[in-house]
């Protein structure tokens, strides 16, 4: 039978919000640690620049600087790095967590 343009909707919404439950165990555990694994390293990593007082006018826009540089250079999904780089997009996700968690405690 042929798809119809809402089926092909629907399955990509689907995918979109439910894909997370398709991936394998294996996917999971990675994608899982590699959030905490980068959320663990830069919130102790921006607490330590942030409480010597020296260069966080620097150290910031520069993290979001190479922040941004991961996001533009995603490689194809047939690509050899495509794993290399998701687990790098993870540990990014993990440390804007932190950084922005960082922010609200220094604003409050």
């Amino acid at each position: 039978m042929q798809k119809t343009r809402f089926e092909v909707f629907y399955d990509s919404l689907n995918l979109v919000f439910l894909g997370f439950f398709k991936s394998s165990w294996k996917d999971k555990a990675i994608n899982l640690l590699s959030i905490l694994f980068g959320y663990f390293l830069f919130a102790n990593f921006i607490t330590k620049f942030i409480s010597e007082g020296k260069n966080e006018l620097i150290i910031i826009p520069l993290i979001i600087v190479i922040f941004e540089i991961i996001v533009r250079i995603k490689p194809l999904k047939k690509s050899n790095i495509y794993l290399i780089w998701t687990l790098i997009d993870k540990i990014r996700i993990g440390a804007v967590y932190a950084l922005i968690l960082e922010a609200f405690k220094l604003g409050s």
